[in-house]
This record gives C-alpha cells, structure tokens and sequence, in this order.
C-alpha cells in the first residue's frame, strides 16, 4: 500500500537539550544531517500539494515519499531552517498562528515555557517568494475543543481569511494546535473549506486516511539518524494522540 511520511517539525535552531517538549525542537546540527541523509538515499522530497494528489487524486506516489512541516511559524526557521532546505531544493509548508504574526508565541508562555519570536509579515512574504508553503494553525494557538463554538469558527476561519489577505492566495491546508480536535472541529475545518487538515496522530499517511484528519511523524530532538530512518521506515502504524486535558 503507498505510504507517505509526514514529518512534523517545530523550532529549528541552538538549543540546549530540553527536559521537556523534546518533539518542539530540532537542534540544528540533527536537522542538516536529516536533510543531508534525505538527500543522499534519494528519498523524494514533496511538498503537501504534491503528496495529496499522490494519494487522493491521480498524481504519482514515489517509493520513499517525504513531506516536511514546520509548526507555529518562529522566526529561527528563516535562519536555520530555510537555508539547508535551499541547499538542496526541497519544499516545506510552515503552518502560522495568524493572529500572533510578528510577536511571541504566547501559548508557550501561557504555559510556564520561554515565548519565542514568530514571523513577521515581511519574513513570510520573503518565503513565500522563495517557495516556501503556508497554512493556517489558528488565529491564538488554542485547545480547539476546549473553546465555545463561535471561537472555534473564528480561530478556524478568520485565520484562513488573514492569511489569504496576507498572501493574496488560497489557503488551503490547516494544521490543529497541539494536535487538539474532535469531529466538531473537523467539521468546522471542512466547513471553512480547507483541503486537507493535519494532526498530532503519529504514523505514515495513506490512501484511507481522511484528507482533514492526516497523521504525521513527529521528529524529536533526540532522534539519530538511525532514529530517524526508524521513524521514516518502521513508524507506520498510526498512534492517535491522548486527549488534551
């Protein structure tokens, strides 16, 4: 059966190694290995569009199929990111908390965690120009199922209509904070009128998986690269993700 991987990323950049929420950083040394591995065993890169029409539509899926995603939109991914991800050609989608563009992103410090800066307008327009990708991950970051209606609809549909003023261009593709969403919110997702929509639920994408509720892979700070081959090549099964209390 084709399978694709969708590997989830967040902060990529310095850090030290975390003693928490290691899924929420890639230390920059792992992340040029990763994308140098991916490049030398001809694994195909591709970007979301491409992947969807591989599996939903009548597109080609490749052995060893690759999609890279960036979460929540910081600034650290145009400087250490994009320039490894350009050395080599390979396509990304970086999913942006709307209503926060230019600021911290005030759900890690809501949390007791340190904020980090998130793009600002002029950066995102850059990366566009530059085949960057981008979806919708909300307007505020928050628990979708644990807000009333009418936020939900806003959160998921006016994040849509500020980034498509932003980028004078369709959104397509939203991504659910903390992986947090329930059939409710898929409903209002499909409703907005994305395309596809994308989790937390680990595991390899498929033919059979809902377009709006797609799984992904989530790369941790600790992974090797026999980590990561393990995760790209073993790691099909899917694994929903708890609910978010």
């Amino acid at each position: 059966m084709p399978k694709i991987s969708i590997l989830m990323y967040h902060q990529v950049g310095i850090f030290p190694r975390p003693d928490a929420h290691r899924a929420t950083f890639c230390h920059i040394r792992r992340f040029k290995a990763q994308m140098a591995y991916l490049h030398f065993f001809g694994y195909k890169v591709l970007s979301l569009p491409t992947a969807l029409e591989g599996l939903f539509g009548k597109g080609d899926l490749p052995h060893h199929g690759v999609v890279l995603t960036f979460d929540d939109g910081y600034e650290n991914f145009k400087h250490y990111a994009f320039p490894v991800l350009k050395q080599y050609h390979f396509p990304a989608i970086v999913f942006l908390v709307a209503g926060l563009l230019g600021k911290n992103a005030k759900w890690l410090e809501d949390d007791g965690r340190s904020g980090a800066p998130l793009m600002d307008r002029k950066t995102i327009l850059d990366l566009r120009a530059h085949n960057v990708l981008f979806g919708s991950h909300s307007l505020t970051h928050p628990l979708l199922t644990h807000i009333d209606r009418q936020s939900q609809k806003r959160e998921i549909a006016e994040s849509k209509s500020a980034l498509e003023d932003l980028l004078n261009e369709k959104i397509s593709y939203f991504c659910y904070p903390s992986g947090d969403y329930d059939e409710a919110v898929v409903d209002l997702v499909r409703e907005a009128g994305y395309e596809a929509a994308l989790t937390c639920d680990r595991g390899a994408t498929t033919p059979f998986d809902n377009p709006l509720i797609l799984p992904r892979k989530a790369i941790s700070f600790g992974d090797s690269l026999i980590g990561y081959f393990w995760k790209l090549h073993m790691k099909h099964k899917k694994k929903v993700q708890p609910a978010k209390q």
